[in-house]
């Protein structure tokens, strides 16, 4: 029996020593700084969101997140970097919906949805339904009517091919069966001075878009197309309070790692993003000036809302027969 102890001790050792340095890890993480990566030029909402979300961030773990800009196809080179990089829990990327519009979307995806894991959805917003002044509308019902009344006599305002405003838009010709010509634009907010004066007639935009023509009224706002009311638009309904049920487009953005990331890694990321950061008065109020709301997800319901984003859009991209140009 003694020289039974006398052996399994010494094998042990290893072992424990292994188990004593991953708990460490956990308890330890992060050792150096995290990078959060933005796949866009800096100046828009993945950018200013990014750069809070990285601060805070860095303040509840105590150590500096760099938030960095590498963007390209569409968000695809950024997000390709992070897919590729190591499993450590040191470098992530905060994306919207493109990230999963991309694969069913683009010829070539340099990145596969598996490569990547949801550590947090962090932040909700619905679109904005506007319309032309001149447009004898002023309900989301008549915008239909004009549109089956009228075949034909409808442009849509996108901030390009593929984006969620464009998809958004054929989502709901699908859905309504008007007929309605697609007009992209490089971004949303070139596309309002020509609503104003009536050549395209409607848009689906981001409400950090919209909110400076639907306050002085020079586009009208109809609904948003979230599944409750947005607290920028209290007064709007939602599309689907508005008659066309299950309708629900949001602008998230998520936090995203490499696949392979240690589970205790990924639950301190998610417990200190969710508990802390979406939490944190400053985040809320500065998320809160363009209609953005923190949300914040499990690991579990982040991969789920992960999948079901992608389903839908995949449906929607096929039906349309939408291509790149």
């Amino acid at each position: 029996m003694t020289g039974y102890r006398s052996w399994i001790a010494p094998a042990l050792v290893p072992l424990l020593l292994t188990l004593a340095v991953a708990t460490a890890g956990a308890e330890d993480f992060p050792l150096r700084p995290i990078k959060l990566i933005m796949p866009y030029a800096p100046g828009g909402i993945v950018d200013f969101v990014g750069r809070k979300l990285a601060q805070s961030l860095g303040d509840a773990l105590g150590q500096p997140v760099v938030a960095e800009n590498r963007p390209g196809a569409g968000g695809m080179v950024g997000t390709d970097f992070v897919a590729r990089s190591a499993p450590d829990g040191y470098t992530l990327v905060i994306m919207d919906p493109a990230i999963v519009i991309n694969p069913s979307l683009q010829p070539s995806v340099p990145y596969d949805l598996k490569q990547l894991v949801t550590v947090s959805i962090v932040t909700s917003s619905p679109e904005v339904l506007v319309v032309a002044p001149q447009l004898p509308v002023k309900t989301l019902a008549e915008l239909v009517g004009y549109g089956k009344t009228n075949p034909g006599k409808l442009n849509f305002a996108s901030a390009g091919t593929g984006t969620t405003p464009h998809l958004a838009a054929e989502l709901f010709k699908q859905r309504t069966g008007i007929v309605a010509t697609h007009v992209p634009y490089r971004g949303i907010g070139q596309a309002f001075p020509d609503m104003m004066t009536d050549k395209v007639q409607f848009a689906f935009s981001s409400i950090a878009g919209a909110l400076p023509f639907t306050q002085d009224s020079r586009v009208r706002a109809l609904a948003t197309t979230g599944l409750k009311r947005s607290s920028a638009y209290p007064d709007l309904p939602t599309v689907d309070e508005a008659g066309i049920k299950g309708f629900s487009i949001d602008l998230w953005l998520g936090v995203f790692a490499p696949a392979g990331v240690p589970a205790d890694v990924l639950a301190k990321l998610n417990a200190t993003i969710n508990d802390k950061v979406l939490t944190n008065p400053e985040f809320k109020a500065a998320i809160a000036t363009f209609g953005i709301e923190p949300k914040g997800t499990s690991l579990a319901d982040g991969a789920a809302t992960l999948k079901a984003e992608f389903e839908m859009w995949k449906k929607v991209i096929a039906e349309g027969n939408i291509k790149v140009n």
